[in-house]
């Protein structure tokens, strides 16, 4: 076929479109504007034009759009004229996953780490909300296997179109209300649909939404606080690694720290052990070593380490943020800097009791302006909210070498060149801390 992606751009999109041109379909596909993403897209032969235009609709034979692209999408009314079915994500996956044996990955918080590591253990093609650092892609494709590994997204409800064999579910913390018309049942009926869809479950059992179906689903759960034991944070070649035994299974390392790292290895072993044995898995997990954006480590000498982290919900960034001081701790590090690019007004506004906590233990605090993601501007007042930090308020940071320089009113306040330098956000944060904004 010829399939053509609207906000192909996006990862979640960007990885459809490139599990289909390996599949074998011609694919196209267009974005606002261009990307790292879309010049690896044009590197794989996807041919992908900036920004919208009609001209782009052709002879293709399906058109596929993110969940944000408008019904007035110029491509969209193009390809309506010409009578090209349009589908959105979510309904495409229907056909997309419709003959794989589908490992599906969901939750609030998590989901890219549990899906790369179970990626890392089962063979098989994946489809990843970010880049595994282990093979330099959000997709890995595998034609002599119908197993997929899929991050499965609730933010537009799609995961319930993801044809699960396995429900992998980390948590269910309601996230992306303005999908479910901020209505708690419809966002968790959607979880139980997409849990009981599946004939194979692994579910966190003390996940306060999770745990109330104990009696109404049979799945593999995981007890977190007694079925992960003796946690242990260690260093192998320097790099970060979490120790922890699992019920009667044994020992395993897994890339990165954190007990939020070692629940989400658990539930993925748990999920490969149906059809892998033991000793093959506690080998595979070693090959995991990170996804960027997560705990990315980006810089690094012997007095300062700069860490780029996607985090942008108080529950992603506290969790981090705990492994933080444990790395710096066996780095022996003293101070710690936290750089936060707050992602959406929504969002910050409506946790801001929780963010104000995350950061505790930060030597210094630096707040960037919110990164709005098409929001309209509402007022924050930041200075006093965090008031109880050593804060600095800031327009932006430039990298060079291995040294931060916070910038306000277009002027230099200070360089940042000792201990772990840490920045957190969604938004344009991760260029500005690598260096390439």
């Amino acid at each position: 076929m010829k399939i053509h992606f609207i906000g192909i751009g996006g990862i979640g999109i960007s990885g459809l479109a490139q599990y289909m041109r390996f599949n074998g379909h011609e694919v196209s596909g267009s974005d606002i504007s261009d990307s790292a993403i879309t010049k690896k897209l044009r590197t794989l032969g996807i041919t992908v034009t900036v920004p919208h235009a009609a001209e782009a609709i052709t002879n293709q034979d399906l058109v596929i759009h993110s969940a944000i692209i408008s019904p007035k999408n110029p491509e969209v009314i193009a390809a309506r004229a010409k009578g090209i079915e349009v589908l959105a994500r979510r309904e495409a996956l229907i056909q997309i996953l419709s003959d794989r044996k589908v490992y599906a990955v969901a939750g609030a918080h998590g989901k890219s780490t549990t899906t790369a590591i179970l990626t890392a253990i089962m063979s098989g093609s994946a489809i990843i909300g970010a880049e595994s650092k282990a093979f330099g892609s959000n997709v890995r494709y595998d034609d002599a296997s119908n197993v997929m590994v899929f991050e499965a997204d609730e933010s537009d409800g799609s995961f319930i179109n993801s044809n699960p064999y396995c429900a992998l579910v980390i948590n269910a913390e309601p996230e992306h209300m303005e999908y479910y018309d901020y209505n708690y049942d419809r966002f968790y009926d959607s979880y139980r649909t997409f849990i009981k869809s599946a004939p194979l479950r692994v579910l966190n059992a003390e996940d306060p939404f999770l745990s109330t179906l104990k009696d109404e689903i049979e799945a593999n759960w995981l007890y977190p606080s007694r079925d992960i034991k003796d946690l242990q944070y260690i260093l192998i070649e320097d790099e970060p690694h979490t120790r922890f035994t699992l019920k009667e299974l044994g020992s395993f390392d897994v890339w990165g720290f954190g007990a939020h790292i070692a629940l989400d290895a658990s539930l993925a072993i748990l999920a490969a052990h149906e059809s892998m044995d033991i000793e093959e898995i506690r080998a595979k997990i070693l090959t995991f070593k990170g996804i960027k954006k997560r705990f990315d480590i980006v810089g690094s000498e012997d007095n300062s380490v700069i860490i780029d982290d996607y985090g942008h919900h108080p529950t992603e960034i506290r969790a981090t943020f705990e492994a933080v001081k444990e790395y710096a701790m066996l780095k022996g590090f003293e101070k710690i800097t936290a750089i936060w690019q707050p992602h959406k007004y929504s969002r910050t506004i409506d946790n801001l009791e929780e963010f104000i906590k995350c950061f505790e233990g930060a030597q210094e605090l630096i707040i960037l302006p919110v990164w709005s993601a098409g929001e309209a501007p509402r007022d924050i007042d930041f200075k006093e909210k965090f008031k109880g930090y050593n804060l600095t308020m800031a327009d932006s940071i430039t990298r060079a070498n291995n040294k931060i320089t916070v910038v306000r009113n277009k002027k230099d306040l200070q360089t940042l060149d000792k201990g772990l330098i840490i920045g957190f956000g969604a938004g344009d944060l991760t260029y500005q801390i690598r260096g390439t904004a």
